[in-house]
C-alpha cells in the first residue's frame, strides 16, 4: 500500500506542475495590437514637415509612392527636398546628387499658394533638366468649383 500511495502523490504534483506551466497568452496579444495600431498611425502620417499653405484645387488625389521625391517650395522661395534645404542656386547640383534607383521616381512637388508662379515654373524647368518627367502638383481639395 505504500507504493500505492506515493504515485498518486506524484501524480498530483505532476498535475500541479502542467497547471503552472501554462502560458497566458492574451496579454501579449493585446500588446503586440496596441503595437500595430501605433505602427499603422504612425506610417500614415504625412512625411513632409515642411510647413507650406497650398492652393485649393478639385483635383483627383494622387497616391503616395514609397520612392517617391518631395520637393517644396515654402512662402519665402526656399526650395526643399524632402526636409532638407536647398542653397540658392544648387538645385541642379541638389537633383543630381539624388539616388534614381532604377527607373524614373515620381516628383511631388508642393509649392505655397502666395507663390509667383514663374518661381513654381523655374523648379519644374531644372526637373525637367534633371531628366525628372513624372512632376505631380499637390494641392488641397476644395469643394466649390473655380
Amino acid at each position: 500500500m505504500g507504493i500505492g500511495t506515493s504515485s498518486r502523490n506524484s501524480r498530483s504534483r505532476r498535475s500541479r506542475r502542467a497547471a503552472m506551466a501554462e502560458i497566458n497568452v492574451t496579454p501579449l496579444v493585446d500588446v503586440m495590437l496596441v503595437l500595430l495600431i501605433i505602427f499603422m498611425v504612425t506610417v500614415t502620417l504625412p512625411a513632409v514637415g515642411v510647413p507650406v499653405e497650398l492652393p485649393e484645387s478639385r483635383a483627383a488625389p494622387v497616391e503616395e509612392q514609397p520612392d517617391q521625391i518631395t520637393i517644396s517650395i515654402d512662402r519665402a522661395g526656399v526650395i526643399f527636398i524632402e526636409d532638407t534645404a536647398v542653397p540658392a542656386g544648387g538645385l541642379p547640383a541638389a537633383l543630381e546628387a539624388l539616388d534614381r534607383g532604377g527607373e524614373q521616381p515620381l516628383v511631388v512637388l508642393r509649392g505655397d499658394r502666395s507663390l509667383d508662379y514663374g518661381r513654381v515654373m523655374q523648379v519644374m524647368g531644372e526637373l525637367g533638366r534633371a531628366g525628372f518627367t513624372s512632376i505631380s502638383l499637390v494641392t488641397d481639395g476644395s469643394v466649390s468649383a473655380p
